[in-house]
Order: structure tokens, then C-alpha cells, then sequence
């Protein structure tokens, strides 16, 4: 499982002109599922998702994790992060299909609400529109392969 957690000002999605989730100061989450991913590598990304210290204390340092900075989540699903471009079109074989991976990013957010954040989400295998405001601009990349 991957997921990219940029830390935003203000993150949202709309499909086809309406917007369907909005956050404010917190952390935007692209997430794809692999194709050999289980509950483990959910459990795992969303411990890291809701336990990453990546907002500043007095002094300035990343050193306050998401849950003491009030943070909110926003989750959208995307297949593309495990697009394999061997060759200029991009393959998607890697990436999970969705009868496996939607009970997956399903976990990973109920998992986050589990630990007491407000979690919003875009709409698996819909055509989104995703806008971030980016701080710092702060982007992490996490893969639960690389544990």
C-alpha cells in the first residue's frame, strides 16, 4: 500500500462541478492498493497516516503529530501510484482491482475515524478534481513495503 500525506492548508474533491469534501488545516491522503495487499498493510498505513509528526511546535520543528494539531484527513483512492511506466503509457497491473482494494481504502479510513479524527473522502473509481493549499510544502511518501 502507498499513500502520499501532504500536509494542507485547506484540501477538497469535487466530481463533475459539485464539491464533495472539503478540510481545513490537515493532511491530504493519496492512497493505492496493490495487488498483494492485505488488512496488515491497511492497519499499518493508517497508524502511520494518524501517528506522523509533521506539524510544527513553538520552536518550529515537525514535531507534533496530527491528532495534537487538530489535524483533519481527507482520503481519495488512487490506482495510479502503482503505475508502472516501463514504457511512456503506464501500466496499472500492480495496482489492486476493485473488489480487493475498495474494502481496503475502506479500512484504512474507518481505521483513521477509529483514532478519533474527522476523516473526509473522494469517491473510489470516480473522475475527481482534487485542490490542495500545500504547507511548507510538506509531502511525504509512505509504502507499507518498505516498513
Amino acid at each position: 500500500m502507498r499513500a502520499v500525506v501532504t500536509r494542507v492548508l485547506e484540501a477538497g474533491v469535487t466530481i463533475d462541478g459539485t464539491e464533495i469534501s472539503r478540510i481545513g488545516k490537515g493532511l491530504l491522503v493519496l492512497l493505492g492498493v496493490h495487488k498483494d495487499d492485505e488488512e496488515k498493510e491497511a492497519l499499518w498505513i493508517s497508524d502511520r497516516i494518524t501517528g506522523i509528526r509533521i506539524f510544527e511546535d513553538e520552536n518550529g520543528k515537525m514535531n507534533i503529530g496530527p491528532k495534537d494539531a487538530g489535524a483533519e484527513i481527507l482520503i481519495v483512492s488512487q490506482f495510479t501510484l502503482f503505475g508502472d511506466i516501463r514504457s511512456r503509457r503506464p501500466g496499472f497491473t500492480e495496482s489492486a482491482r476493485p473488489e480487493k482494494a475498495v474494502p481496503l481504502y475502506e479500512r484504512v479510513i474507518g481505521e483513521c475515524r477509529n483514532k478519533g479524527f474527522s476523516v473526509q473522502t473522494g469517491e473510489f473509481g470516480a473522475d475527481m478534481k482534487v485542490f490542495s493549499v500545500n504547507d511548507g510544502p510538506v509531502t511525504i511518501l509512505m509504502d507499507s513495503e518498505n516498513r
